[in-house]
């Protein structure tokens, strides 16, 4: 199983979604995962770690980790071409099961080619960013590149970010 996950924020409760599928190319997700937080942490420029992090292990404790293959987030694994921790890393090293961790970014930071692939998805000329950890970062970017859907952001991934944003 893979699980995509995404978090929405509305003042300083927040509502984590988690997508479970089989397959890459899945067009549905089989189950969804849903935690509601509050009193979330405020945002922190530079330390976003510190306000989703929280909130996707809430995600994380309703999924057997036993079963999850890969885990995606809505961010970045590595900021920057110096290995500066992002999410995904700081979810990686939170894990008691050392899953794989794919991040898929909609931008780039400055000074950050060095661990990030551009994906390239559908007619758009804007890239997807993949950062990963616990796995080959051009193979992650390949199973991002497979997802299904003929838009920029794979359709479970757009699926997820319509789910989290709904009361």
């Amino acid at each position: 199983m893979i699980l995509a996950t995404d978090v929405h924020y509305k003042d300083n409760t927040a509502k984590a979604v988690g997508a479970l599928i089989a397959h890459w190319n899945d067009a549905v997700a089989l189950q969804h995962v849903i935690s509601y937080i509050d009193a979330v942490e405020e945002y922190v420029p530079g330390s976003f770690y510190k306000r989703e992090l929280p909130c996707l292990l809430e995600i994380i404790k309703k999924v057997d980790l036993q079963q999850i293959k890969y885990i995606i987030v809505d961010g970045f694994v590595v900021l920057d071409d110096f290995g500066k921790p992002g999410l995904g890393a700081y979810l990686f090293e939170s894990l008691p099961v050392k899953v794989p961790v794919i991040g898929v970014a909609k931008t780039n930071f400055h000074q950050n080619m060095k661990y990030v692939i551009p994906v390239m998805r559908g007619t758009t000329e804007r890239p997807l960013f993949v950062t990963a950890i616990g796995t080959d970062l051009q193979q992650a970017a390949n199973y991002i590149q497979c997802m299904h859907g003929e838009y920029r952001l794979p359709t479970v991934l757009k699926q997820l970010d319509r789910i989290t944003k709904e009361p």
